[in-house]
């Protein structure tokens, strides 16, 4: 109630403002759940920070591999950066109240930006599979021109799909409602508080989970389906230990991606017995997890990059 009479009236057709409750049942918590996301945002800043930097001031690390795990840094610091700043404002300093643009502006940045980072992870997926099965035509295929333009058609086809997300929302009615059981602003999170049918928007957004982010799985898996087959037929059990390691490594983390996006997604149309407290939560760490983990898989693992942040820790002492 307290909260509710804080904020200013906006239109019966618009709210001015929207209010983020956090985590709903957990209030008193709030203070303490804050602890480990903000020490997981620090390392996801620092890890993709130090990538971001070895990798652009080694000249000799401006390779294909290295360029796309670029792209994953970037997306990466863009993702979590998008939600925990205003998450630890509302639970550490009570700071709930978000403008109606402000909100709409973090749900298209946090849509977009999974979009994109779901392409960067099957650009990388392709660019292992080339490597692997492909190796002598490698350097040909995948050269600086193909990566950039990759880079670029991740993002485009980005915003093409999300772009209508704000769209949806914009031509919805509210009736004066605001509170916003959750952390950030998402697409159905605000969806739900119409007083009008929301079912362009349900639909518009299972096609999308379906077709875009959908299809960029069924492709990853098949990418790693083929590394593994040519894996299996190294003559090398050396190699095809080092070989199933990586690529081991490198499913757990998708899989860490996915699976809570996918529920998170799921649970506002399907999960209606599903606790709200769960629902948040997951739908938290699968915007901060990724990018904790991503240098740590995709980085520290790498010899080249593990030398590097080496000799980096010599030359500070």
């Amino acid at each position: 109630m307290m909260l509710s009479a804080s904020v200013p009236n906006g239109t019966a057709f618009h709210p001015s403002t929207f209010v983020l409750l956090g985590i709903p049942g957990m209030q008193d918590q709030h203070v303490w759940i804050a602890i480990p996301f903000c020490s997981m945002y620090i390392l996801a800043l620092v890890g993709n920070g130090t990538i971001l930097y070895i990798i652009i001031t080694d000249r000799a690390l401006h390779e294909p591999m290295y360029l796309f795990l670029c792209l994953l840094s970037i997306t990466d610091l863009v993702l979590c950066s998008t939600t925990l700043p205003k998450m630890l404002a509302i639970f550490w300093f009570r700071s709930h109240v978000i403008s109606y643009h402000g909100c709409l502006t973090q749900m298209f940045f946090v849509h977009a930006v999974f979009a994109t980072e779901s392409a960067v992870l099957l650009a990388m997926a392709f660019d292992r599979y080339v490597a692997i099965c492909r190796p002598l035509h490698y350097t040909s295929i995948l050269n600086a021109v193909v990566i950039g333009k990759i880079g670029l058609a991740c993002v485009i086809r980005s915003l093409l799909f999300v772009f209508p997300f704000v769209i949806l929302v914009e031509r919805l009615p509210f009736c004066g409602r605001h509170i916003i059981p959750h952390t950030y602003c998402e697409h159905m999170g605000i969806a739900k508080l119409a007083c009008a049918s929301i079912k362009p928007n349900t639909v518009y957004g299972l096609t999308v989970a379906l077709s875009v982010t959908g299809m960029d799985v069924v492709l990853i898996a098949t990418s790693y389906i083929l590394i593994l087959q040519a894996v299996l037929r190294l003559p090398s059990k050396d190699a095809q230990f080092r070989a199933f390691s990586t690529c081991g490594a490198h499913i757990c983390v998708i899989l860490v991606f996915y699976i809570p996006a996918f529920f998170s997604f799921f649970t506002h149309r399907f999960g209606h017995h599903v606790p709200p407290q769960v629902h948040i939560i997951l739908a938290n760490l699968y915007l901060l997890v990724p990018p904790v983990l991503n240098p740590l898989v995709y980085g520290i693992n790498t010899k080249q990059i593990r030398m590097r942040i080496l000799d980096l820790c010599v030359k500070r002492r």
